[in-house]
């Protein structure tokens, strides 16, 4: 059986290089924690990666909240990203009604072809998953969902991530559940013996938003995964 995947949210070159030396599989790169994390910099993401050998996805989302905003600025800010080496992604948009919005979704795709990507928690507080799922489901480039299964939480959602991991291999569930959100260490046992295989925190290998990663923390979560 192969490792189970695990990304850590990084902010800087430090935190970066922090989660990698505790054992992280790959890294997500946000700016702004205070707005749930947002699209960062063509240089912040050139500083990161040089500091790391890690696979690196990149945030893309301009405001909070999960309708996209300024799209036009966003698809600039991505193309500066591609242009500055990056080849993995995260985003996903819904509408003011909480529907996937497809259209803006499916630009950022396109705008991304080739690259692997992560459609967000967005997934969590959408109207209807298996609707979000079904639409989205044949994006290329689409190989992971991160959710918790709830709006507040992995301690709510187990019973949602089960239901859906049982269904893996059909139509808009072909893709690695990633789960995070609220993930804390007492769900990680039982996540592993049902069958989950990705993990993704941020908040619980640090001491907060505005303190730095910590190896040690990530070393204990790399144990705790890998059981």
């Amino acid at each position: 059986m192969s490792r189970p995947i695990f990304e850590v949210i990084a902010l800087t070159p430090q935190d970066a290089q922090a989660a990698e030396s505790g054992g992280a599989d790959r890294l997500e790169l946000v700016t702004d924690m205070a707005a749930d994390g947002l699209t960062p910099s063509a240089e912040d993401f050139a500083k990161i990666r040089a500091a790391v050998d890690l696979p690196l996805r990149v945030m893309l989302r301009a405001r909070d909240g999960f309708t996209p905003g300024d799209l036009d600025a966003l698809l600039a800010r991505t193309a500066e990203l591609r242009a500055e080496g990056a080849e993995e992604f995260v985003f996903g948009f819904l509408d003011a009604d909480g529907a996937v919005d497809l259209a803006a979704t499916g630009a950022v795709a396109e705008a991304v072809t080739g690259c692997d990507w992560t459609f967000h928690r967005a997934l969590d507080h959408s109207a209807d998953r298996a609707a979000l799922r079904a639409a989205v489901g044949h994006l290329p480039g689409l190989d992971t969902f991160l959710t918790s299964g709830s709006p507040a939480g992995v301690e709510a959602g187990t019973a949602v991530l089960g239901a859906e991991l049982a269904r893996a291999g059909e139509p808009g569930y072909r893709q690695q559940i990633l789960v995070g959100g609220g993930l804390k260490a007492e769900h990680v046992p039982g996540l592993r013996a049902a069958g989950f295989t990705g993990f993704h925190i941020g908040g619980a290998v640090r001491a907060g938003w505005d303190s730095p990663v910590d190896a040690a923390k990530v070393a204990e979560w790399r144990a705790l995964i890998d059981g």
